[in-house]
């Protein structure tokens, strides 16, 4: 194949490799895109969602299945990177696709290699990558290996044409060991991209032959690869400055597809970057989540106006006819938010969005957001114990945790939401603790068993010794997908370590078995029909009427007197025993504590400590939101 000079950058290519969800555009090329062309009108660039096309090509059933493993995504790609290390890269596939039940054994990797390697050459052939001054790939959570391949074998037909590569799975500074490993890469973006990208075309387009990109600020060459990014000094001050993404490609590529694999996308968006329970700080131990890594290429937090956001929200999905919105968001603001909300029920559209919230979220908050269209949440919910939620620095409690699950369930949403397990540093009293907490809330929403997993650059990585841990490393399985020489000169987002793994996973074995049977039991009674929850309450103005299913056992009735229906109302929001008492002043204490040991003997409220929590949702609250109303 001829091969041309250099092109200067009047045109600019952006790919998305597998296995991000192919029911939604890639944010950060949407995003890049719009603020390129905002920033070089006169530049043409072109956003490449490679992975939609697998997933179409592949199924889309096969694809979802691959994506949900980190390791069985990134197995297929390395696999065509390194054909000699096919054989150790399908059993780790199979070990790991294995652990999703039905799926064992459906599946043969060496033909789902050959055909990505045939959907890969079809995709670097059919493209004039000449024709582009600079080709740059977004590497998320999944895509590394994917990347990694497509970038070199568009290097391989077009050696002369420029990469650079940027994404959260290349947060921080991987150093010089990153180049020399994967040398067909020549520029890296470790933190946010907008602005060190814009530069570096700008660069680019005034220079002749390979410029030094060593003065942009921003950006990592194998020559300053040491270099450690300042990625504060490259943020948009303002998120209003970013135009709203342009998902155009993604969407004329879904239409060539045979009319029975077209769907309905969700858009995602972004109404901050950041997170703010993630403090900025001076002190050398890391503030916020000890186990999150998920903000390394940003600084601080920063959050758009409100009336930008909603009129993002209204602007996509006009343009796109589709209503379902996925905000991208570490965590949702905890500021201004209600305006979003109203702004949000103003539009007069029939919303479906989804967002992540902190456990703090009060419960007027959530049915704002429930009458706004948010249907589905990710709660930072982590540990149902407060003792190991102090060691996760989560700034929660058990009982604030069941609080905004049965909230939750009350205002009608879904939550989708996490129970990690194997924490380093936990022990038989966080064990036995979420024992406890598991048999309340049984009666809600079942989290789902998350293995805790090591991520670079996250407070733990930073401060092993404070956890337990001894040593850290590269992710084991890294050592398969990889040579030995690339494994031990490149720092992975995910990484290995010594500290108690084997007594971690038997300490936790009775967590996850009856996480097992809390979804069992859930599944059940959602087939059993009814619609009621497994326990709620009518109220009878003088009176409270409590249904409780149980277990294996016949459900029960029971019937409160006045004043424990005014208590037991009370307590809908997490009381403490002093106040519960202030607001009953005719109550005693030795009156009090017996009745709330009987309800908690019942499983009709929670008690930690002198804080109580009843548990029951109201059928009436419930019943509004099924017949589409909310309060």
């Amino acid at each position: 194949m001829a091969r041309k000079e250099k092109a200067p950058p009047e045109a600019v290519v952006l790919v998305s490799a597998p296995w991000p969800l192919y029911s939604q555009p890639s944010i950060q090329l949407g995003t890049l895109k719009s603020y390129l062309r905002n920033h070089y009108p006169e530049i043409r660039v072109d956003a490449r969602h490679f992975y939609l096309q697998v997933a179409e090509s592949l199924g889309y059933e096969w694809y979802r299945v691959i994506s949900e493993r980190v390791w069985s995504a990134e197995s297929c790609f390395a696999a065509l990177m390194f054909p000699e290390r096919l054989d150790a890269i399908e059993r780790l596939f199979y070990r790991e696709t294995a652990k999703r039940g039905r799926f064992r054994g459906e599946m043969n990797f060496r033909k789902v290699v050959e055909l990505l390697g045939s959907l890969s050459e079809t995709f670097v052939r059919g493209t004039n990558w000449g024709e582009y001054g600079l080709v740059g790939f977004s590497i998320c959570l999944c895509q590394l290996t994917s990347s990694l391949y497509l970038m070199k074998r568009i290097k391989e037909e077009h050696p002369r044409v420029p990469t650079v590569v940027g994404g959260s799975a290349l947060g921080g500074n991987p150093g010089r060991g990153f180049f020399k490993a994967f040398p067909w890469v020549d520029y890296l973006v470790p933190g946010e991209g907008e602005r060190p990208l814009a530069e570096l075309i700008g660069l680019l387009r005034t220079s002749s032959g390979s410029p030094d990109a060593s003065g942009v600020q921003g950006v990592i060459t194998g020559s300053s690869g040491s270099r450690e990014p300042d990625v504060g000094s490259i943020q948009l001050p303002r998120l209003n400055d970013l135009p709203t993404p342009d998902y155009d490609d993604y969407f004329a590529l879904l239409q060539t597809f045979p009319s029975q694999k077209r769907f309905f996308p969700t858009l995602p968006a972004e109404m901050s970057r950041g997170c703010w329970w993630r403090r900025p700080s001076t002190a050398r131990r890391p503030s916020g989540c000890a186990f999150c890594n998920l903000n390394l290429q940003w600084e601080g937090y920063r959050a758009k106006d409100p009336s930008r956001i909603v009129s993002e929200v209204d602007s996509l999905t006009s343009r796109h006819k589709v209503l379902s919105v996925a905000f991208m968001d570490n965590v949702l603001p905890a500021n201004g938010s209600e305006k979003v909300f109203q702004g949000f029920m103003r539009l007069g559209k029939d919303l479906r969005l989804f967002g992540e919230i902190r456990a703090a979220t009060a419960a007027s908050r959530l049915r704002m957001m429930k009458a706004a269209g948010f249907h589905d949440l990710q709660i930072g919910i982590e540990a149902l114990a407060t003792s190991l939620l102090k060691k996760m620095r989560k700034g929660s409690s058990a009982i604030r945790n069941l609080e905004i699950m049965k909230n939750c369930e009350e205002s009608g949403l879904v939550s989708h939401s996490n129970l990690i397990l194997e924490f380093p540093g936990s022990d038989e009293a966080d064990v036995e603790e979420t024992l406890r907490c598991l048999d309340y809330a049984q009666v809600f929403r079942p989290l789902r068993a998350v293995s805790f997993w090591l991520g670079l650059g996250s407070p733990i990585a930073c401060d092993p010794a404070s956890f337990g841990v001894k040593a850290i490393y590269n992710h084991p399985n890294y050592r398969v997908l990889f040579p030995p020489a690339i494994v031990a000169s490149v720092p992975f987002i995910i990484q290995g370590f010594r500290g108690e793994r084997t007594r971690q996973k038997r300490l936790w074995l009775p967590v996850r078995e009856k996480l097992k049977d809390w979804k069992s039991l859930h599944e059940g009674m959602n087939q059993s029909g009814g619609g009621e929850a497994p326990l709620f309450y009518r109220d009878g103005r003088t009176f409270l009427i409590v249904h409780q299913k149980r277990p294996g056992q016949s459900p029960i009735t029971h019937r409160l007197p006045p004043l424990s229906r005014e208590i037991y109302l009370f307590c809908r929001k997490t009381r403490s025993l002093k106040g519960i008492l202030g607001r009953f002043p005719k109550v005693t204490e030795e009156k009090l504590v017996p009745f709330l040991r009987m309800m908690e003997d019942k499983r009709l409220m929670f008690r930690e400590r002198d804080e109580v929590l009843s548990l029951a949702l109201s059928a009436r609250d419930r019943e509004r939101i099924v017949i589409g109303g909310c309060s």
